[in-house]
């Protein structure tokens, strides 16, 4: 399994650092975990099967340009 990267976000204030690391979610074959350093957000994407990404469960509120950053950013 791929090992865990440095991730960021864009936030409205500022920019959110963290990282996401590749999980084992339920059905899907690509599930992703990100926690921020200050330990204030954390956030659990997925790809779908269409090849879409979703957000399965995370900290509120949330940005939902998130999900296209952290999907980038995964590769």
């Amino acid at each position: 399994m791929e090992q865990q990267i440095e991730a960021k976000l864009t936030g409205t204030d500022s920019t959110i650092d963290g990282t996401l690391e590749p999980i084992a979610y339920g059905n899907f074959t690509k599930a992703y975990e990100f926690k921020s350093v200050d330990g204030t957000l954390h956030l659990i994407i997925a790809q779908e099967a269409d090849g879409g990404w979703i957000r399965l469960t995370g900290t509120e509120p949330y940005l939902s340009s998130w999900i296209d950053e952290l999907a980038a950013q995964v590769g």
